[in-house]
């Protein structure tokens, strides 16, 4: 077991010794007196009573000088130490020195050398302290007694160095040079290279003593210029050395800062082989602490840096440079580059960019640093700024803009951006970076005037060269990005700067006038040019003509690649548009005149000639977009020189036709565009090209062509303003498409009919020719009567044949101009005398033709020749030829009429003899598919119907109001019903099908609108007869809208502008003809419901107008029903239920479209922006005019369907926002009171429990719903707003509260809403208001006196103590409202009438039978969260007096809070909540006595450190807040440590240990839970109950937590604090190890948990490496290099290392047994990595009990050598989370 050589001997003769002296009897009364004299020491109240105590110390040891060994030695040494506190006087440390004289001679070297340890432990410490008076006689102590042990100095060698230093403080000391001739006897006691590796630690550990150790080094260490081998003078470790420069370089003491530099002048250049042969890493280390110097701005700091880095200031400035260069540089950068790169976490992000900045203020150092680190910078810090970083980064980058010299930057950037437009890559990082700094930051003149038109041109000049050296490319991503970077560039330049070239130097003058623009760069900045370019040729001098010419050529080389589609087709359509908008952008700031070299006819022969030869997927819009803008710019720009001219008809058509192929209706998101180019190009020329274009592509003989140059053509003039309309424009195409009215062509007649629409304001400048021509006087008829069916008919008969196409053809026209115009027509027509008319042949036509009136309206007229065009047939001669044009010309003049009678113009024409047919033959043609008659039968039907009902319009009225739904087919048999049949209008029974049909077949729907137009106008006449039919239509348009919606959104979507063209056909035209028909078709099916009973729904009418405004009548309605009228409501519902199912489709598509088409504009623009946002707009304007429209009507419905889309949220999130249904709210409701009026009576409606009230409008929308909306709605309001409201919502609460505290299921929900309404008005000046802030608090006065927040939340808090503390199935009905939304389950029987009353009156139904398992604990949960997350925090602003507080917190702690904490095996593993509950409540003072309680009761209940640590974290503030709060529970706690035994002799003694560390274990924590020095008041008290416990109590149990209690204090108090427990803490320390290393205790000890408790505590001691404790720590480990590189005949000193070989050397257990830590030594650092710092932690942190002294031999042989690597590599960090969650780990074991 034992090894004779090593430790355990040694420890073995001590031993012996001990106890033969121990045998003597002079001895033992040696002994005696000394205990005696010791135990004195407890009776020392001031510091006479210590001298006294020393000087009978000192007189016992003089009696017995026989002995050479000290009694009690440990227990001496400590009050000997605690003697020397420096808070005592000089008169006592005097005594005290005495007394170590004494004992050190009685020793001898032999006896210091082995008992080092116990002495030196009072001595070291005290030097820093000692009066000057004290300071002679313990340097004589330390000359005397110390030094002569040479070589056993050795592993004491660190801590006496710490203790000499502070002697050196000041140069001019008393002791200066005494100290110094010490240092240098001690270190001439080892070598030299040791004892300088000795002072590299200290700088290392101990900030304090760096000045000091530097003015040592100053004097004693040598020059390291010259030395090939420096490992002989500094050690072998030389990163040792270069990181103890670095933390005195990086110290916070300038002075310190100043010493490190000029010893690193002194002994440490930049060429010496100290650092030349340093590792890479070491050498940045010191460099990076080197450079931060420069931050702290000193100028006698940065000198010395200048002087480091440029070498000897005896060289030239040139040699300097190079001095810099040679030796300097590269590492600068590299330190520089990595710190800006890869941010350290211990700095911050701006730091490395700051030490740039602040070198730049030496010139030789910046300009050398700028040239290699530049790029790097700025690449940095766009890598930053694109992660998002802090401001202070933005800020410092643009210091370092401003401050690095332009040329440098633009001739670094430059470079890079020629190698990448050369180069083959696909990233363009210099480009981007360019892009970046353009950007960010703002430019200098200079930048501007210099050096970017010098890029711009250079750049624009390389790309030229490169398509011309190879044209395939022109689609390659680097002339993508090169004219992308000449865009952004081309903004920032003064057009000034490009009329000519910067001025040069003298000797460069040549080079600017005969080199090409990109060479003239590469000579300017001194670049090395990356391709070989040809001759300059054109005027390259000057930037804006090279660059004008390079874009030219390039646009022609890209045009022709484009034409022949070589490469990627978008790609080549993007670099094609870039060069030819930057044409644009060039020639649009051209103001004077300039001569270029070009040909300007070929360049547009070229671009022209794409569109000859590349079809629309080759070159889309966007191209073309940009090709015709430039032309018509470069046209119209005169100071251009030469230039073309596009006033020819060839190069105008070939844009014009062109352009009109993006007039089809498949392009409507271009049309807008499309339109405004074409009048550019016809304002450009003075003759009327384009008229003559749109003209001839018209009259192709190509059918396909013809109809889509009228759709085109169509769109032309819809698009276009009145003010660009003039007369004369236009007017051939207009009568070209007029003339499509008389096509036998189905499909372009119809598209003919649709451009009419387009037409509205031109009718009048048509109506003047059409009538002249009409009015043709050889024309003759004469009159005459038909008999059809025995029927005489008047009418007219043609004596001749005439011209009837034309006259039809004219016709036609006319009746496109009078069914366009409508209203505004007849109007016109009607009240426009056709006497003034300039067109004086019409005049005189008219007075020919009988009208002597001279104020004959066009009107009268019209209805003149139409009347005798549709009475007029042919003589039976001409018949045959005659009739078939007459039928045509009959037809025609059938439409003329029924759009004048449909405007209620004629009056008394018989039409009922053609309904019949016509209906019939609109079925035929529905089912046939023959659209082209349908339009005219349509309208002709429409006329009939409206001049029907014009007749007689009041009597039609009073019938329909007075029939009830199942009369509406059958005849009416009263005289009144008789008057209706003869006046009203009666159905054709074929009439419905034909409308349903005519709707919803698919094949309609080119005449769709004409449908819609019938039904919108003629429906509303027919009920109730088409009720039924309103629901499927209202469907089908419904879903028309939802699939146009969807088309829309995907053209909107689409993001590759450069890919093919987008097809969508959905104009805001098709949007607007739905919408309408949506409207109408909704009121129409509202219409006749609100009509259905008289008796009850007068009320009920009366009741939805007014639901905007006040309820009050709709309370009344309820008051006076009866049973009849509430089964009328049933049989309403019923019939009202496909109504408002089609209210609800109707109002959630309008939602949708309201929501999903809000425009805003893009960042980056493109060709279908403007036709998008046109639609965009006008459908969003136009769907939210339906839905007021609608609302109007039916404000409660249209309402609660706004909610239930909300609530069913059937539309995807990222379309539609989370505000748009409160948004759409504000804007259809006057008023934030009106809405809060409008929830509250629908939830009113639901939550009544009387059985009268009527049924729910909507049934699916629940109350809690509405409650959730509710909710929602509040929180968006402003304080003032919920003011308004808070008196409505008031009288909800009082309803729903009502006069018992009984839960309901609205409760949860309405507290919700009050407590965020109440939040709202305290933070308003409202609360100044006597009687407002008495409605908040007491509005409520019942017998309880409570107010209503109090009262629902004591019912929910209530409500959830009866969960906690009963299992009864009735609680369920409030958990089921809770969380089903409200929605209806299946009822069952229920056991009497008033829980059936219950049941009727809530949404929900109880299900007693099939419980929901989870229901219960899910509501809890949902109110205990509420009331943690909301309640609690907001309940003084709410309740304001704290009586009322403290009850509310009293009722939660009971109910709530007191269950679910009491009586756990783990007190602290609560559910989450509550502990926030109680979090909360400790925030409120006036709650204390409430939740106190509880709180105490859990800490000390004894299981309190049973469970997981993260448990106990959210307890730490409360447990704060509970001794901050009661001053008498800190005290108590401390009493509860009392060591006096108990007078029970039946008290167990081993219970009693354990609640004594149990309350030793409540004390750790409580002091855990404060912050930094909370508790440091009561530090003496602490102390005194700990150094109680250690001198009386020996249980191990306690003794261990006395230990766990040492390590909070070392975390939560500053280490100066401690200065008198160290005596104390080493002692027992000490003791401990020095009795395991006599007595190793046996496996499963009871010993074994303290040792491991103090193993722990010395593992923080040595992790957190405290000033004071470093003058201590190599009694337990070797805190030398020693640990790392041991001498050969090293022999363990330090404890650890000697129980290292003691307990390794015991033999091995078997394998079957394993160790609870590992065998190798646990690394206590956090990890080494770039961007993270190492960091310092214990290695004990994850040991929780050890079952043998074996477990902790890889502590014991690993602590020295780790604690070596940690300091050496984390230069002080420590790693506090990890400390505190190994001693949180420790509290609770689980034990």
């Amino acid at each position: 077991m034992a090894n004779p050589n090593g430790v355990v001997a040694q420890t073995a003769a001590a031993q012996q010794i001990s106890a033969s002296m121990e045998r003597d009897p002079k001895y033992k009364k040696y002994l005696a007196q000394v205990e005696r004299c010791l135990n004195s020491f407890d009776n020392v109240h001031e510091w006479a009573d210590c001298i006294a105590f020393l000087k009978q110390l000192l007189k016992t040891f003089q009696s017995y000088m026989q002995f050479k060994e000290i009694p009690r030695k440990l227990i001496v040494a400590k009050r000997l130490s605690q003697c020397l506190n420096p808070a005592l006087p000089t008169g006592v440390h005097q005594r005290a020195l005495d007394v170590y004289s004494h004992i050190l001679a009685v020793l001898g070297s032999e006896g210091l050398k082995r008992d080092l340890a116990i002495w030196s432990s009072g001595l070291f410490p005290f030097f820093e302290y000692a009066a000057t008076s004290v300071k002679p006689s313990l340097l004589n102590l330390y000359d005397t007694h110390y030094l002569p042990l040479q070589a056993g100095l050795r592993p004491v060698m660190k801590s006496f160095i710490l203790a000499l230093l502070p002697g050196l403080e000041e140069e001019t000391g008393e002791f200066f040079e005494k100290v110094l001739a010490l240092l240098d006897r001690l270190s001439g006691t080892v070598s030299s290279s040791f004892f300088l590796q000795n002072i590299w630690l200290v700088m290392l550990t101990t900030p304090s003593a760096r000045g000091t150790a530097l003015n040592f080094l100053s004097r004693r260490l040598p020059q390291l210029h010259g030395l090939e081998d420096i490992t002989s003078v500094v050690g072998s470790d030389i990163g040792l050395m270069i990181r103890a420069f670095a933390a005195a370089l990086e110290d916070e003491n300038l002075l310190v800062r100043r010493s490190a530099l000029d010893l690193l002048l002194q002994s440490m250049r930049m060429d010496s082989n100290a650092v030349k042969r340093a590792q890479p890493d070491d050498r940045t280390i010191l460099m990076r602490a080197a450079v931060s110097v420069v931050l702290r701005r000193d100028l006698s700091l940065n000198r010395r840096l200048y002087s480091w880095l440029l070498g000897p200031a005896e060289k030239s400035e040139k040699q300097q440079i190079e001095y810099l260069k040679t030796n300097a540089l590269e590492l600068l950068r590299n330190t520089l580059k990595e710190d800006m790169v890869s941010p350290s976490g211990e700095y911050s992000e701006s730091r490395p960019f700051k030490i740039f900045i602040s070198l730049l203020d030496n010139w030789e150092i910046g300009a050398a640093l700028s040239d290699v680190l530049v790029y790097d910078a700025f690449k940095a810090i766009k890598a930053l700024t694109e992660t998002g970083t802090e401001e202070d980064v933005s800020m410092t980058a643009n210091t370092l803009y401003d401050a690095v010299e332009p040329h440098i930057i633009w001739r670094r950037l430059l470079t890079t951006v020629f190698q990448e437009i050369v180069g083959h890559t696909d990233q363009f990082e210099a480009i981007d970076m360019v892009l970046f700094i353009l950007r960010t930051f703002s430019q200098d003149e200079e930048a501007q005037t210099v050096h970017f038109p010098l890029m711009f041109s250079a750049v624009m000049d390389l790309l030229d060269i490169q398509l011309k050296q190879d044209p395939s490319k022109a689609s390659s991503p680097a002339i993508k990005a090169g004219l992308s970077f000449l865009e952004v560039l081309l903004r920032q330049i003064p057009h000034i700067k490009l009329l000519s070239r910067p001025e040069v130097k003298p000797d460069m003058q040549a080079v600017s006038e005969n080199e090409r623009p990109y060479i003239f760069a590469c000579t300017f900045y001194d670049i090395k040019p990356v391709i070989d370019a040809p001759a300059p040729t054109g005027t390259y001098q000057v930037p804006f003509s090279s660059a004008f010419e390079s874009l030219a050529s390039l646009s022609m080389v890209l045009g022709i690649s484009l034409t022949k589609a070589n490469g990627n087709l978008t790609a080549l359509r993007e670099v094609f548009t870039k060069s030819l908008a930057l044409i644009e952008r060039l020639v649009s700031r051209l103001n004077s005149s300039i001569t270029l070299v070009w040909e300007p006819k070929k360049w547009l022969e070229v671009i022209l000639n794409i569109w000859l030869t590349v079809s629309l997927q080759n070159a889309n819009f966007t191209v073309l977009d940009k090709v015709v803008s430039l032309i018509v710019l470069l046209h119209q720009t005169v100071d251009l020189t030469p230039n073309f001219s596009i006033d020819d008809r060839s190069i105008m058509s070939k844009m014009v036709n062109r352009l009109m192929l993006y007039l089809r209706p498949d392009y409507a998101v271009y049309h807008v565009r499309a339109v405004n180019l074409i009048w550019s190009l016809e304002a450009a020329t003075p003759k009327s090209h384009v008229e003559s274009i749109l003209a001839q592509t018209m009259n192709s003989p190509e059918s396909r062509n013809v109809q889509e140059s009228y759709e085109a053509f169509g769109a032309l003039w819809r698009l276009t303003e009145d003010n660009m309309l003039p007369g004369s424009r236009f007017k051939v195409p207009m009568m070209i498409v007029l003339d499509t009215l008389k096509n036998e062509d189905p499909n372009l007649r119809r598209i003919g009919e649709t451009w009419m629409r387009c037409s509205l304001k031109s009718y009048i400048r048509v109506l003047d020719p059409i009538l002249f021509e009409l009015l043709d006087p050889s024309i003759r008829r004469s009159m005459t009567t038909v008999k059809v069916k025995g029927k005489e008919i008047p009418g007219f008969v043609y004596e001749r044949p005439f011209d009837q196409r034309y006259m039809n053809h004219l016709m036609e026209m006319l009746a496109s101009v009078i069914r366009i115009g409508g209203q505004g027509f007849v109007k016109t027509a009607r009240i426009s005398g056709i006497k003034r008319s300039h067109h004086t042949g019409l005049v005189n036509r008219v007075e020919s033709a009988g009208f002597p009136d001279p104020d004959v309206s066009y009107l009268e007229v019209l209805l003149h020749i139409l009347l005798n065009f549709l009475q007029s047939e042919p003589k039976t001669a001409w018949a045959p030829t005659m009739d078939p044009q007459n039928l045509v010309i009959q037809s025609t003049a059938v439409d003329l009429l029924q759009a004048i009678v449909s405007r209620g113009e004629i009056q008394g024409i018989s039409i009922e003899v053609i309904e019949a047919a016509v209906i019939g033959k609109l079925y035929f043609c529905i089912h046939v598919n023959r659209l082209n008659l349908q339009n005219k039968l349509l309208h002709l039907l429409h006329s009939v119907i409206s001049a029907s009902i014009a007749t007689d319009e009041s009597s039609r009225r009073i019938t329909v109001g007075k029939q009830r739904p199942d009369q509406s087919l059958e005849p009416l048999n009263t005289g009144e019903g008789d008057d209706s049949i003869v006046n009203g209008y009666s159905v054709n029974p074929l009439l419905t099908q034909t409308l349903v049909d005519g709707i919803a077949t698919p094949t309609n729907q080119p005449v769709l609108q004409h449908w819609l137009d019938f039904v919108l106008m003629a429906v509303p006449q027919f009920q109730p007869t088409l009720q039924t039919v309103v629901g499927p239509l209202n469907d089908c348009v419904v879903k028309k809208l939802i699939i146009a919606l969807r088309d829309l959104l995907k053209a909107s979507a689409t993001e590759e502008e450069f890919s093919a063209d987008i097809h969508s056909a959905n104009s805001d035209a098709e949007f607007n003809m739905l919408l309408n028909g949506l409207e109408r078709l909704v009121l129409l099916g509202l219409a006749y419901t609100s009509e259905v009973s008289v008796a009850d729904d007068d009320a009920s009418s009366i009741t939805e107008k007014n639901a905007e405004g006040s309820g009050l009548l709709g309370y009344v309605s309820n008051v006076f029903s009866s049973d009849n009228t509430q089964q009328s409501a049933d049989e309403q519902l019923r019939v009202r239920s496909p109504a408002y199912y089609a209210l609800n489709e109707g109002v959630r598509i309008l939602y949708l479209i309201w929501g999903t088409l809000g425009w805003t504009d893009p960042e980056d623009t493109n060709s279908r922006d403007e036709s998008l946002a046109l639609i965009y707009n006008r459908t969003r304007t136009r769907s939210r005019r339906v839905l007021e429209h609608i609302f109007r009507v039916q404000s409660a419905e249209v309402f609660e369907s706004i909610v239930d889309c909300w609530n069913r949220d059937m539309f995807v999130r990222s379309l539609i926002s989370d505000d748009a249904p409160f948004e759409l709210i504000d804007v259809l409701v006057s008023s934030a009171q009106n809405v809060v009026h409008m929830i509250c009576e629908s939830i009113s409606l639901r939550a009544s429990s009387s059985d009268k009230k009527k049924q729910a409008i909507n049934p699916d929308l629940t109350d809690m719903v509405l409650f959730n909306f509710l909710e929602q709605y509040l929180q968006r309001l402003e304080g003032p707003l919920a003011l308004q409201v808070w008196g409505r919502f008031l009288q909800l609460a009082k309803e729903i509260a009502g006069s018992t505290r009984e839960f309901k299921p609205q409760t949860f929900s309405t507290l919700r809403c009050a407590t965020v309404l109440a939040e709202k008005i305290t933070q308003t000046t409202a609360m100044e208001d006597r009687r407002i802030r008495k409605d908040l608090q007491s509005t409520w006065t019942d017998t309880a006196g409570q107010d209503i927040f109090s009262k629902l939340l004591d019912s929910c808090v209530g409500y959830v103590g009866k969960t906690y503390g009963s299992s009864s199935w009735i609680r369920r009905s409030a958990n089921e409202a809770l969380l089903s939304n409200g929605r209806d389950s299946p009822t069952h029987g229920s056991r009497d009438g008033k829980l059936d009353e219950k049941m009727n009156a809530s949404t929900v139904s109880f299900t007693p039978d099939t419980p929901r398992p989870g229901a219960a604990n899910e509501a809890v949960t949902q109110i205990n969260e509420f009331i943690a997350a909301v309640a609690l925090p907001n309940m003084r602003r709410i309740l304001m007096d704290n009586d009322k507080v403290s009850s509310a917190c009293t009722n939660i702690v009971y109910y709530i809070i007191s269950p679910l904490v009491k009586g756990k095996v783990k007190p602290m593993e609560v559910d989450p909540i509550v502990v926030n509950m109680i979090y909360e409540m400790s925030r409120i003072p006036s709650t204390f006595k409430a939740w106190r309680s509880p709180v105490t009761e859990l800490l000390n209940d004894s299981r309190v450190f049973n469970g997981a640590p993260e448990a106990a974290e959210a307890w730490k503030p409360i447990i704060k807040t509970v001794f901050d709060s009661d001053k008498t529970a800190f005290p108590e706690l401390l009493n509860k440590i009392s060591t006096a035994p108990s007078a029970n002799i039946f008290t167990n003694r081993e219970y009693e240990m354990l609640v004594r560390s149990l309350n030793l274990r409540r004390l750790s924590f409580v002091l855990l839970a404060g912050e930094k020095n909370h508790y440091l008041t009561v530090l003496p008290s602490i102390q005194e109950k700990l150094v109680d416990v250690l001198r009386n109590t020996t249980a191990p149990i306690v003794q261990s937590e006395v230990y766990l209690c040492i390590r909070v204090l070392l975390c939560r108090l500053s280490p100066h604090n401690l200065t008198s427990f160290w005596p104390v803490l080493l002692t027992e320390l000490y003791r401990i190890f020095e009795q395991v290393m006599l007595n190793l205790p046996s496996d499963g000890s009871e010993d074994l948990p303290l040792v491991l408790a103090a193993c722990k505590c010395l593992d923080l001691l040595i992790a957190i490496q405290t000033e004071e404790f470093q003058i201590h720590q190599w009694m337990f480990v070797t805190d030398t290099v020693d640990a790392i590189y041991r001498p050969n005949d090293w022999f363990p000193e330090a404890m650890m290392d000697q129980l290292a070989e003691i307990a390794g050397s015991l033999p091995r257990v078997s394998p079957n047994v394993s160790s609870s830590i590992s065998h190798s030594p646990a690394p206590n650092l956090s990890g080494f990595g770039a961007q993270q710092k190492p960091m310092r932690r214990p290695m004990l942190t994850s040991v929780r009990q050890i079952d043998s002294i074996r477990d902790l031999v890889p502590f014991f042989s690993g602590v020295s050598i780790t604690t070596y690597e940690s300091v050496y590599a984390s230069n002080g960090s420590i790693d506090w989370d990890v400390i505190e969650k190994g001693i949180m780990d420790d509290m609770f074991d689980g034990r």
